[in-house]
């Protein structure tokens, strides 16, 4: 019985795809090793394509707005110079974003540390009083407490030792540091150049493909392909407009109650609401302590406050603003976040939502029989 190439290729593959997976298992610690490795070389260019993604969200109805405003201007400096102005101003307010986040919390946070170091002697000194008068009730009743001591110029010492310690462990990582800048550096210069050429990019992967594919299955990636980039692209577009909600409802919930630091938190509730569905509790925990060092009652009804603002905004706002630009139902929203974040932590939470989307498109299609789009539906037997 002769075997046809086909069926010989096949189980060449097999036997290949056995071999190397027994290998795999057995010497994991050095697989991972040499990922590792391999990651550490391309991760600028891999940064690179992410953050020219998500520019390039950002730059697209920039370059819409470029062109309507110049509609009625002739010559061919209009679209000559549409990428590069469009670009420019996208990586600008990128970076403008990012600085304004800083540089509104970063000096109110800095104030509050100040603000609890000055303030120990003070709380010590109250605690102190209460601990006494406590002492002096249970005392009538035979419960005898034990004295209550706090060396103030201790515990600011430790302070000291602490910002001591975390300065030269700084200063002794200067080295991952500088490399860690040349990575960003040429992380950006990548995107830049992505984002500047990207239509030249397309045509030649596609030539690529075309050349090692066959037109049917070159197509099927395609689609799935455009799928993968719709769903990402109405995922971020949703998420920063939840964000936008999230630290807008926040700032007028705190200004309404009179709270200390309602811009700073606010921005901070909002860029950690980023995270789908449970980043505002990071955001609320850093806001609380800032509260909490100058008007400790107030925290525990920005607490509260915080609570029934994200009950509102996770059973409300996330589905409908997000769940909806994904075409995901909110229920497949929880699940994939809560999934992503068991599994990857923040980076698990931020790319679950479109993951768990593109599945989800894809095996409802294959149970309905429908193609993705751009695909061709199979003809139906006769």
């Amino acid at each position: 019985m002769e075997l046809s190439k086909k069926t010989v290729k096949r189980i060449l593959l097999i036997i290949t795809f056995t071999v190397l997976l027994i290998w795999a298992i057995y010497n994991h610690k050095l697989l991972l090793k040499y990922i590792g490795e391999l990651y550490s070389l391309i991760s600028p260019f891999v940064i690179g394509l992410c953050i020219a993604y998500v520019v390039n969200v950002i730059m697209r109805p920039i370059e819409r707005l470029w062109m309507k405003l110049l509609s009625k201007c002739k010559g061919k400096w209009v679209e000559k110079m549409k990428r590069p102005i469009c670009l420019l101003l996208s990586i600008l307010l990128v970076i403008g974003i990012i600085l304004a986040v800083v540089f509104i919390i970063m000096p109110e946070l800095s104030d509050s540390v100040s603000s609890l170091v000055s303030m120990v002697p003070s709380y010590v000194s109250e605690v102190e009083s209460w601990w006494e008068a406590l002492a002096l009730r249970l005392d009538k009743y035979g419960v005898e407490l034990p004295q209550f001591s706090f060396d103030t110029d201790k515990f600011i010492q430790i302070l000291k030792d602490g910002g001591t310690a975390v300065l030269n462990t700084t200063l002794s990582a200067t080295t991952s540091i500088v490399t860690a800048v040349i990575n960003i550096v040429l992380a950006l210069a990548f995107s830049i150049y992505v984002l500047a050429q990207k239509e030249t990019l397309k045509r030649q992967s596609k030539k690529v493909l075309a050349k090692l594919m066959k037109p049917e299955k070159m197509q099927k990636l395609l689609d799935m392909l455009d799928l993968i980039n719709r769903t990402f692209t109405n995922f971020i577009t949703g998420q920063l407009t939840e964000a936008v909600i999230i630290g807008a409802l926040c700032f007028i919930g705190m200004s309404i109650f009179r709270m200390p630091y309602a811009p700073a938190i606010s921005v901070l509730v909002g860029f950690t609401a980023l995270i789908p569905v449970f980043g505002a509790f990071i955001g609320t925990a850093i806001g609380a302590f800032l509260i909490l060092l100058v008007k400790p009652i107030q925290a525990v009804w920005f607490v509260v406050f915080i609570i029934v603002l994200q009950q509102f905004e996770g059973n409300l706002i996330y589905p409908k603003v997000v769940g909806k630009s994904v075409g995901l139902p909110g229920i497949w929203v929880l699940v994939a976040v809560t999934i992503g974040g068991n599994a990857m932590g923040v980076v698990g939470m931020l790319i679950s939502v479109p993951l768990c989307s593109v599945l989800y498109v894809v095996a409802r299609n294959a149970v309905n029989g429908k193609p993705l789009a751009g695909e061709k539906p199979e003809p139906k037997s006769k």
